[in-house]
C-alpha cells in the first residue's frame, strides 16, 4: 500500500519505489483533481537529484497528461521550495515534487503540494489513499512522454529559477552583505539547492567555494541531512582554509545546516533563535513564532521576553505554516532544519533561510557563536540530544499500545508538570525541559528529543525512555 506520512510518499526504490506505484501515484492525483473539479489549471512537477527522480518526474507527468492534464515541467532538477513557490505565484492548485529529501540513498518518493504551494493536508492525504487502494491496473492511463509534449500537454518552463531567486533578493538587505564580504564554502551535498544559492551569493558579492556539488547517486555516503556528524568534511575545511561560515542543504534544499569560521556547529534550534531574534529586533518585523511538539522551547523565552507568543503545533511543516497564516507569525520552524518566514512560501526553505542568514551575519558584525553566546547570556542554555531507534514491524503496535494508549510512563526522577499526546507522546517539566517519543512519518523509526539546561540531563531522560519502551 502507498501511504503518505508527514513529508510525502516515500519507499526502497526496487522494493515499492518502483514504476508501476508511481504511475498510481499519478493516476490517483489525477483523480482527485477531477474530483474536486481542479482540472482547469496546469500541475507542477519538479524532481531532485536522487536516482530515478528524473525518470520518476516523467512517469507522472506520462500518466497525468495521458488523463489530458495540462503539465509544467522542468528539464533540470529543482529544489522542493522552487516547486511549492511556483504552484504559490502561478495560481496552480497543484504540485509534485520527486524527492525523498534527506533520507538515506536507498529511498525517493513524493511530495504532493495543493493550493498556494501547502503541503497536502492529513485530509487530503487520506483521500489521495482512498482513491490508491482502489485503484486498478486498467483505470491508469498513459501517454509517451514525447507524444505529450509533441501534443503541447507538457510544456517546459523557461528560466523557473529567476522569480523564486528575485523574490529572496528582493527581501534581503543586499547593502550589508556586500559590505561585509563573507567567504563562504556551501556544500549542497549533492542535492537541487546549489544552483539558487550560488546565484544569490555572487549577486551579493559573496566569495563563494563548493564542497559536494556533483550528481551522486549515494551522497558521498552520507546522509543528505546537514547535521553535525554528516558535516565533518565542511567543518574541516572551514577551519582549515579560514572561511567565516560554512552553509549545507538538504538533498532537496528545504533543511538547512551551518558551520561557524571555529567549527562550531549551529543546529536548526539555534538558527531559529537567531533568526526570530533579528528579524523582530533587527527588522521590526513584530509578532508571534511558531515551532513544532521537538523544538527547542528557547524560542518560547524568547517570544515572552517579546511580549510575544510561541505557538506549539504537532510534527509536519503543514502545520506550521497554517499557524503561520493564522497568527502572523514572524516565522515558523522545527529542529529538523526547515523554517520559513512571514510573506514567504508555505512550506520550508533553506534557500531563503540561508541567504537570511548570510544577512544576519553581515548586518551584525557578529559571528554566529558570537550571537548565540549573547542570546545564551541573556535567555539560558537549552541543550537538545535526539535518539532515532530502528524497531522491528511487529514491535511498533505493542510500543503504541504501552505509550499511546495505555499512557505509561518511565520514572524520570522528578515530577512531570504534563502530558502531551497530540503527537506522540510529549512530557514537560516545570523547568521548561521536556521529552517527546513519536513515530517517524517517513522512515521505520522511533524518534525521541529530549531538551533540558544540561546535555547530561535530557540524555538520561532519553535512556530511561528506552529502557521503558525495551527498543
Amino acid at each position: 500500500m502507498i501511504r503518505f506520512g508527514t513529508g510525502g510518499w516515500r519507499a526502497v526504490i526496487g522494493d515499492d519505489f518502483i514504476k508501476d506505484n508511481v504511475y498510481k501515484v499519478g493516476q490517483a492525483v489525477y483523480e482527485y483533481l477531477k474530483r474536486h473539479n481542479l482540472l482547469d489549471q496546469p500541475l507542477m512537477i519538479g524532481y531532485d537529484r536522487r536516482f530515478l527522480s528524473r525518470q520518476a518526474a516523467g512517469w507522472l507527468a506520462e500518466v497525468l497528461a495521458g488523463n489530458g492534464l495540462k503539465i509544467w515541467a522542468m528539464k533540470r532538477s529543482a529544489p522542493t521550495p522552487l516547486t511549492m513557490h511556483i504552484v504559490k505565484t502561478a495560481g496552480l492548485h497543484a504540485g509534485l515534487e520527486v524527492t525523498a529529501s534527506h533520507n538515506p540513498p536507498e529511498y525517493n518518493g513524493i511530495k504532493f503540494f495543493t493550493e498556494e504551494g501547502r503541503d497536502a493536508s492529513l485530509e487530503v492525504t487520506d483521500e489521495l489513499e482512498e482513491i490508491l487502494d482502489a485503484l486498478r491496473p486498467e483505470d491508469i492511463h498513459a501517454m509517451p512522454l514525447e507524444k505529450a509534449v509533441n501534443e503541447d500537454l507538457i510544456e517546459y518552463l523557461k528560466n523557473p529559477f529567476n522569480p523564486f531567486i528575485d523574490d529572496i533578493l528582493d527581501q534581503m538587505n543586499q547593502k550589508a552583505i556586500r559590505d561585509r564580504g563573507l567567504r563562504i564554502l556551501l556544500n549542497p551535498m549533492h542535492g537541487a539547492g546549489v544552483y539558487p544559492l550560488m546565484v544569490i551569493f555572487y549577486t551579493t558579492r559573496c566569495t563563494v567555494d563548493l564542497i559536494n556539488e556533483g550528481l551522486d547517486a549515494y551522497f558521498g555516503g552520507h546522509m543528505p541531512a546537514p547535521e553535525e556528524d554528516t558535516l565533518k568534511d565542511l567543518t574541516q575545511r572551514v577551519v582549515d582554509e579560514h572561511y567565516d561560515l560554512g552553509i549545507a542543504v538538504d538533498g532537496d534544499g528545504d533543511r538547512l545546516g551551518i558551520i561557524d569560521r571555529n567549527g562550531r556547529y549551529i543546529s536548526a534550534n539555534e538558527i531559529l533563535v537567531m533568526l526570530y531574534y533579528y528579524l523582530h529586533e533587527y527588522k521590526g518585523w513584530k509578532g508571534p513564532v511558531v515551532r513544532n511538539l521537538a523544538t527547542t522551547h528557547m524560542l518560547d523565552a524568547v517570544a515572552a521576553s517579546f511580549g510575544e507568543t510561541c505557538y506549539e503545533v504537532p510534527v509536519g511543516f503543514k502545520y506550521i505554516s497554517a499557524k503561520i497564516d493564522e497568527t502572523n507569525a514572524v516565522l515558523g520552524g522545527e529542529s529538523s532544519g526547515g523554517l520559513t518566514v512571514r510573506g514567504h512560501i508555505h512550506g520550508k526553505d533553506s534557500i531563503y533561510a540561508a541567504s537570511l542568514f548570510v544577512e544576519m551575519i553581515s548586518a551584525t558584525g557578529k559571528s554566529p557563536s558570537e550571537f548565540m553566546d549573547e542570546l545564551e547570556a541573556k535567555y539560558g542554555h537549552y541543550e537538545m540530544v535526539e535518539s532515532n531507534l530502528r524497531f522491528a514491524p511487529e514491535q511498533k503496535d505493542s510500543i503504541n499500545q504501552l505509550i499511546m494508549v495505555e499512557k505509561q510512563l518511565p520514572d524520570f526522577g522528578r515530577p512531570i508538570e504534563k502530558v502531551n499526546y497530540e503527537d506522540g507522546c510529549k512530557v514537560y517539566f516545570a523547568d521548561r525541559s521536556f521529552i517527546i517519543c513519536r513515530f517517524s512519518g517517513t522512515e521505520p523509526l522511533l524518534r525521541i528529543f529530549a531538551e533540558s539546561n544540561r546535555r547530561d540531563t535530557a540524555q538520561d531522560y532519553i535512556e530511561r525512555f528506552k529502557k521503558f519502551v525495551g527498543v
